[in-house]
């Protein structure tokens, strides 16, 4: 009899230990699913999401917008707006953000525009070049975006500012 208590102990040690090993495998195949999420996957691999949005309808007057080609402006496919003066517009990693502009060059006596914007989580710099001057103002050049863990992105703009 006392055989048979040890025997079946010895059994049920054994089997407690397999289902937990099952358990952990199941958990480490969960957990690599999670990894798999894009939203994740942009802020771990060190990217910005730069997503196009709408003209803001916070905009009423003077204002500069601009797109990631000369194609996406033509089909309003913004990717930055500001007023002109005081708010920068960006929809970044999912956000809709509204930002303080800190400086912003004079467009109609340059041949250079500059706009310096800063938030909590970036530190954007706009800087383009006047390819054609109207009664609005064409740009092309480049816009920036930092975070404070170091990520950089910079991609190539294209639009255009004016009352």
């Amino acid at each position: 009899m006392k055989y048979l208590i040890i025997f079946a102990s010895s059994i049920l040690l054994v089997a407690c230990k397999k289902d937990q090993q099952t358990v952990q495998n199941s958990t480490s195949a969960d957990s690599a699913k999670v990894v798999q999420d894009s939203a994740t996957a942009n802020t771990s691999s060190g990217k910005i999401l730069i997503e196009e949005f709408p003209f803001p309808t916070e905009i009423k007057e003077c204002s500069c917008y601009f797109a990631k080609s000369k194609s996406d402006f033509e089909n309003e496919k913004y990717i930055y707006a500001d007023d002109a003066g005081k708010t920068a517009y960006m929809k970044l990693d999912g956000k809709r953000l509204a930002m303080n502009l800190l400086s912003s060059s004079d467009m109609e006596v340059d041949e250079e525009l500059s706009k310096e914007i800063e938030s909590d989580d970036y530190k954007i710099s706009v800087k383009g070049k006047k390819i054609k001057g109207e009664e609005a103002l064409l740009f092309q050049g480049t816009l920036t975006i930092e975070k404070p863990d170091g990520t950089v992105v910079t991609i190539p703009i294209y639009g255009e500012c004016g009352c």
